[in-house]
């Protein structure tokens, strides 16, 4: 399957899996869920998706439990709304770029704070 294609599916994937968490899942345990990424198998039969979860430790435990328990209907709608010979299997998982570029902003604001301070104590002398 050539590279466009399969970048165009993928991107589909995501943009329906999307929908389908927004608007037909009723599980009250799903929340703030983004769907960040979809990776297929070069023969799209599996399909990796990836997905940011906000909230507490406990909602997103719960959100997590939600995603897994309704994978299968995400699965189906899926297969409905996207035409493809095989529907790929889901699988979940857990996308830690959006924490990570948190805690590096977070970590750079420190340090400009810190050289801001330092600056100020070379001046008075």
């Amino acid at each position: 399957m050539g590279q466009l294609r399969m970048e165009k599916v993928q991107e589909l994937m995501k943009q329906e899996i999307s929908k389908i968490l927004l608007q037909d899942v009723k599980d009250p345990r799903i929340g703030f869920v983004t769907v960040t990424d979809v990776h297929c198998s070069p023969d799209l039969r599996n399909a990796r998706v990836f997905v940011s979860l906000m909230g507490s430790e406990e909602q997103m435990k719960d959100c997590w439990k939600g995603l897994k328990s309704c994978s299968g209907y995400i699965r189906r709608e899926l297969g409905s709304r996207v035409r493809l010979r095989y529907t790929p299997e889901l699988t979940f998982a857990l996308d830690t770029s959006l924490a990570y570029s948190a805690h590096i902003q977070e970590l750079l604001l420190k340090i400009e704070k810190e050289e801001g301070h330092d600056d100020g104590e070379e001046n008075r002398d």
